[in-house]
């Protein structure tokens, strides 16, 4: 297993498969483009997540991705929000998946980064570098802000961040999460809920050019047969 694929398994929603897989998961941990620290890091959040109970390691993945948009893991999300480029932008996506081979499942999203990772995992490694530098300052900000909450997956995206070799200032980045402000908290969420409900009805706008919103759904890309 290929690191970029080893941290999409990890970061994406956790099935029960991934306890099946649990010790090919620790051998992947053991990546000679890896320090040695990181590689002890990596080991220590697979073991922990293997020790978990399933429903336990589900629900905390869904506190932590699917709760505000600071933590989603929706690429395209931290770029256009919702607005029509994205929509664009994922379309193009699309067609650059459909390219190389790769086909999504009906209700996958082409920018849920776990599945961008696992499709990377297969491509040359300077264009899989060239796309992990295009995204370099996402995934520093999801880094920073794990780290400010003390999150496990801190380690993840801190090594994306190295593995596409750009000019990401971390500690910048922990100095701005610390003094953002959470999107996560109950309160953050009923105003989240207020502002929807103001939206429904038939004065809502269209949502049919929308991209879908998040969802745990499975994201894994096949390659196409021939």
């Amino acid at each position: 297993m290929s690191l970029l694929k080893l941290i999409g398994v990890l970061l994406d929603y956790p099935r029960d498969e991934l306890w099946q897989h649990g010790e090919e998961l620790l051998a992947a941990t053991d990546d000679p483009a890896l320090s040695r620290g990181r590689r002890t890091q990596l080991r220590a959040l697979v073991q922990g997540l293997l020790a978990m109970d399933p429903l336990d390691a589900q629900d905390r993945w869904l506190s932590t991705f699917d709760r505000g948009r600071s933590m989603s893991l929706l690429v395209f999300e931290h770029i256009h929000g919702e607005s029509r480029d994205r929509g664009q932008a994922m379309v193009d996506l699309i067609d650059a998946y459909r390219r190389n081979g790769f086909e999504l499942d009906a209700r996958e999203l082409p920018d849920y980064l776990p599945l961008l990772l696992e499709y990377l995992s297969h491509r040359p490694q300077h264009e899989a570098r060239d796309w992990l530098l295009h995204i370099g300052h996402i995934a520093g900000m999801l880094a920073a802000r794990s780290a400010e909450r003390e999150l496990p997956q801190a380690v993840l995206f801190e090594i994306l961040v190295e593995a596409g070799q750009g000019k990401v200032n971390l500690d910048l980045l922990r100095q701005r999460a610390s003094e953002e402000v959470r999107d996560d908290t109950d309160a953050a969420m009923d105003r989240l809920w207020e502002e929807e409900a103001v939206r429904f009805g038939a004065e809502a706008p269209s949502q049919e050019c929308d991209p879908p919103h998040r969802s745990p759904a499975r994201a894994v890309n096949r390659e196409a047969q021939p």
